[in-house]
């Protein structure tokens, strides 16, 4: 199918803002990208506004959407709000976790959010006893992706222990394969499709032992899979590794093959001089999840730090307190500027390119977050006359997008050259509201 789409404006991958762009597609992918064109060609569908390649959610556990506005009263830390969060979980199955997470990436695609990265470990039955298809969870999120109409990296996710060799706790048993060599037959029964990628996923040093992690490494490694890790959220899981290791999670992993260009470490919130070193010298991703991170009372990790010292930065929306990568994108500057008092930290080009092209690459998805001749055809198209962009000069696009809208300014969504959000409606799941809504009461009722 071939399709040209009129861009008012464009945000081209010399992060130049050009007026009157036609980008041509076929297959799914940019064939063309033609500037200078002052009017819709004919045929064309015109996207008005500002457009930028498709946003990467490179960090999300689709179940969490069900806790927001749910577990904010009142007094707490991660640690009790994981207790919620493992409620939510025991009462998921197939049916339902396709429900809620067909609804949340439809909320994710009107965000213009183009391909996520699920963190995915809930993976078998009460108890613990797997499922007949033993991936029938993995494979109810790559529905629902699909059905959503974004794309997925499923990142399989090995978790063998509640922490430091102990065994699952009663609420972990569902998240637990046997040994990792039984989350590797798992895991290698996953397949890739058209929009759906297979990575691998550590929990974390608490969760995974040794050479667990190593295992899981070279699972990827063989693969050329992107692999993933909860890193360093809380203090907590340091003093616990200094213990139980005698070293930091981030020396742990480095030591057992875990770190390089295809990892991505999540959170990275607390790190030492030499954690920063090792991640930045392997060329490690870090992905920064700041509107979770605020709502846990994680804390604020050296993201500035982290990119100097040589790792790339993507961003995600994790728990789902909120589902906007242009927040994530702007929090992550104004937590540098809190810590710092200072400001202009990252250039709103850089943040975007965190959102966009970063992101996709920490997914295994090298093809997209580019307005660019062979790239895929992914597009986010932001309004620039809501109450939050009028006003905004078209040229400085980039601080546009990241400083002034947010994801209620998303206007249009196209993913392989499908208009999946057309003037801010869903053309596959009309009524998001709904359909989310009915999902977490279905939850609520069993529970």
């Amino acid at each position: 199918m071939q399709l040209t789409y009129w861009t008012e404006y464009a945000w081209l991958d010399n992060g130049v803002v050009e007026p009157g762009v036609a980008i041509d597609t076929a297959d799914g992918r940019i064939t063309a990208v033609r500037t200078g064109v002052d009017a819709p060609p004919p045929g064309a569908v015109a996207l008005r506004g500002l457009t930028l390649p498709g946003l990467a959610n490179a960090h999300s556990h689709a179940f969490h959407r069900a806790l927001r506005g749910t577990v904010q009263v009142g007094s707490g830390t991660f640690w009790t709000w994981r207790e919620i969060m493992y409620s939510v979980a025991s009462e998921l199955d197939p049916d339902t976790y396709f429900a809620l997470a067909r609804a949340v990436y439809a909320e994710m695609a009107l965000a213009g959010i183009t391909c996520v990265g699920e963190f995915h470990y809930l993976h078998h039955g009460p108890g613990g006893t797997p499922y007949d298809d033993p991936n029938a969870m993995g494979e109810a999120l790559i529905a629902a992706a699909g059905e959503a109409g974004i794309r997925i990296t499923l990142l399989d996710t090995a978790y063998l222990s509640s922490g430091f060799g102990a065994p699952p706790e009663r609420h972990q048993l569902r998240f637990a394969d046997a040994g990792v060599h039984a989350w590797e037959e798992r895991a290698s029964a996953l397949r890739n499709r058209d929009h759906a990628r297979i990575g691998a996923a550590i929990h974390s040093v608490r969760a995974v032992p040794p050479a667990g992690i190593a295992r899981v490494a070279e699972w990827a490694a063989a693969r050329r899979a992107p692999l993933h890790v909860h890193l360093s959220e809380q203090t907590a899981e340091n003093e616990g590794c200094l213990k139980a290791h005698g070293r930091t999670p981030t020396r742990l992993l480095a030591d057992h093959g875990a770190l390089g260009p295809r990892t991505s470490a999540v959170h990275a919130t607390h790190l030492t001089a030499e954690d920063i070193r090792l991640l930045g010298d392997s060329g490690t991703v870090v992905c920064m999840c700041p509107t979770t991170e605020r709502d846990l009372a994680d804390g604020i990790g050296p993201a500035r730090q982290v990119q100097l010292a040589g790792s790339a930065l993507s961003l995600g929306s994790d728990s789902h307190a909120v589902i906007d990568i242009l927040e994530e994108a702007r929090a992550m500057e104004l937590n540098e500027r809190l810590r710092t008092r200072a400001r202009g930290h990252w250039t709103a080009a850089q943040l975007l390119r965190a959102a966009t092209d970063d992101g996709h690459a920490s997914l295994g998805w090298a093809d997209a977050g580019r307005i660019e001749t062979g790239a895929l055809a992914d597009l986010t198209t932001v309004a620039l006359d809501s109450v939050r962009t009028a006003g905004t000069l078209p040229r400085l696009g980039a601080e546009t997008a990241v400083f002034a809208a947010t994801a209620a300014d998303v206007r249009h969504t196209v993913v392989g050259g499908r208009h999946i959000v057309r003037d801010g409606t869903h053309q596959l799941v009309p009524d998001v509201p709904a359909a989310l809504a009915a999902a977490i009461t279905r939850l609520r009722r069993s529970s």
